[in-house]
């Protein structure tokens, strides 16, 4: 069974898109927490309050790097995807991981971010610009066929 760990951007519905289209390949899906509040609280729910907005994203930021660690080291494939709107330096740093770890890496971008992306494009294995290429490249990869 191949295991795909889906990164980044929280705000579409990109990894319903890839997990609907990839039903049936036997494909074990991980993600991060994308309830975004929860996501933001979850340090603060679970340790108790801060005063400081710093220490209460502190908090959040290591409960989830311990999930999201988890996830990209139990991953043969990371997908990380870079939204058109919001500037996702979780994902950069999900993608740098990812490569040190030596994992197979597909982001998923606009292109107008080829030139910012640059560096994380030359990590990749593949550089996709729509779920439903992700989708094409994990069929690929599970059933070596090419979409029809």
């Amino acid at each position: 069974m191949l295991s795909v760990y889906l990164s980044g951007e929280i705000h579409t519905d990109w990894r319903e898109q890839i997990t609907e289209g990839a039903d049936g390949m036997g494909i074990l899906f991980n993600a991060p927490v994308t309830d975004h509040a929860a996501s933001d609280d979850c340090g603060v729910a679970i340790l108790g309050g801060e005063e400081s907005k710093f220490w209460h994203d502190h908090k959040g930021a290591k409960l989830n790097a311990i999930r999201t660690r988890k996830g990209i080291e139990e991953a043969d494939v990371v997908v990380v995807r870079f939204g058109d709107k919001y500037k996702q330096w979780n994902a950069a740093f999900d993608a740098g991981y990812a490569a040190a770890l030596g994992k197979s890496i597909i982001v998923l971008s606009p292109p107008e971010h080829q030139h910012a992306l640059k560096e994380v494009h030359a990590a990749a294995l593949a550089v996709a610009e729509t779920p439903q290429q992700v989708v094409e490249l994990l069929t690929y990869v599970v059933e070596g066929t090419l979409p029809k």
